[in-house]
């Protein structure tokens, strides 16, 4: 099936995550995304991430950050340093519906390109710029990864392990957070201005997203928390701060999480620790008497658990509908029965790599499913003469252009 955006075109003119996220989920939603990379080595991140391995065990020469952020695209390498390769990129803005760069602030204008230049070309053009602070601010100059983001967010101050306890101190989420999260706040924004432009205005618009803005506004009920009391949110291990008990809890053979999400859970969870009295003690009675109190409690339900086994525990409590789970590795992950029935792990052909397990996109559309998978992450330059060509430029016109370094 063709998708629901199979009648856009996108410019994929970013590097490295947040943008290259961005623009590969609007290809999972069926977009005919164009990777636009430099000339001389393409998106950093074809040398990032770790060397993914053929099925005989060898580096295949792609790397899987790549591999994770570049699906469903073509790849054109194209010097924008240079007059005739801003005219190259000129010539697909104009038949583009949407533009996604994350250029240093003001980059983009010294070639012309900057969205004031290119929408008189393509006023219907929604042009996304995903930067570290945005285009505004002391700091909209500045260039950022990842951990700068979980830092100045505050997002550390609330993971890891709490103060006064072994291995005390901050903790980085697992994962590029900020990355992906700034490219889904844009893929929301880009969507919403392709429907104000087809419905309401006509016209594009640009839009200005920021790691730190899209950070901190992520932290949503944990920055609430902090606004309505002045109370700053602490870092608390695996344990929740505004609910209890919700954290995990060590078994006799490995942990394994538990959220109690409200009152009457908590009598069910008490009943089932053999301590019905838990529920009726004034002080952890309500939630909020239980994260008063969660010094008191904790140790009372961590002394029953540490005699069950992880796997019955988590059964057990299924059947009485306490939420539970066990802290899966990705092997785990991917080898549970829902995950498997739910297909979220798919292979696809690539050049180079062979087969290639990736996670699918999660999300499920009842009608305009695009098939995914039917691009793998393209090589570099590898759709260069298919693009241009597109364009209406002759083979010989092509050839001069790479002759002359302008494209690859």
């Amino acid at each position: 099936m063709a998708g629901c955006l199979a009648h856009i075109k996108v410019l994929d003119f970013s590097r490295v995550f947040a943008g290259p996220w961005a623009a590969q989920m609007l290809a999972d939603f069926g977009a005919d995304v164009i990777k636009v990379e430099h000339v001389k080595g393409g998106d950093d991140v074809r040398r990032m991430g770790v060397p993914h391995l053929g099925a005989d065990g060898t580096p295949t020469g792609e790397t899987s950050s790549f591999l994770a952020m570049n699906r469903g695209k073509r790849s054109v390498a194209v010097d924008l340093g240079k007059p005739e390769g801003q005219e190259v990129a000129r010539r697909l803005i104009a038949e583009a519906d949407i533009l996604i760069e994350n250029f240093k602030t003001g980059t983009l204008a010294k070639f012309g390109l900057d969205y004031d230049a290119v929408a008189q070309l393509n006023p219907r053009l929604v042009y996304c710029s995903i930067t570290g602070f945005g285009q505004s601010g002391p700091m909209a100059h500045l260039p950022g990864y990842d951990p700068i983001f979980q830092a100045m967010s505050g997002l550390l101050s609330m993971t890891g392990i709490a103060d006064g306890k072994p291995g005390a101190g901050p903790a980085l989420v697992g994962y590029s957070i900020s990355d992906i999260t700034a490219g889904q706040y844009a893929v929301s924004a880009i969507l919403a201005a392709l429907n104000h432009r087809d419905v309401v205005s006509g016209k594009g618009q640009f839009i200005d997203v920021a790691l730190l803005d899209t950070q901190i506004h992520a932290a949503s009920h944990m920055a609430m928390n902090y606004l309505s009391s002045g109370k700053l949110p602490r870092r608390n291990g695996t344990a929740s701060q505004i609910t209890c008990p919700w954290q995990s809890f060590d078994c006799a053979d490995r942990p394994i999480m538990i959220a109690i999400g409200n009152d009457p859970q908590f009598r069910r969870f008490a009943d089932y620790l053999g301590l019905p009295e838990l529920a009726d003690d004034p002080r952890f009675a309500t939630n909020l008497d239980r994260v008063r109190n969660a010094e008191a409690l904790i140790p009372i339900i961590a002394e029953k658990l540490a005699m069950k086994q992880a796997d019955a525990c988590w059964a057990e409590l299924d059947a009485i509908g306490i939420p539970a789970g066990p802290l899966n590795s990705f092997e785990e992950t991917f080898a549970m029965p829902q995950v498997t029935s739910r297909e979220l792990l798919q292979t696809l052909e690539h050049p180079n790599a062979g087969t290639v397990r990736y996670v699918r996109n999660p999300v499920r559309f009842s009608a305009g499913e695009a098939e995914e998978g039917r691009r793998p992450p393209p090589l570099f330059a590898e759709h260069t003469d298919e693009v241009l060509s597109g364009l209406g430029l002759t083979a010989d016109q092509i050839a001069g252009l790479r002759d002359a370094g302008i494209v690859k």
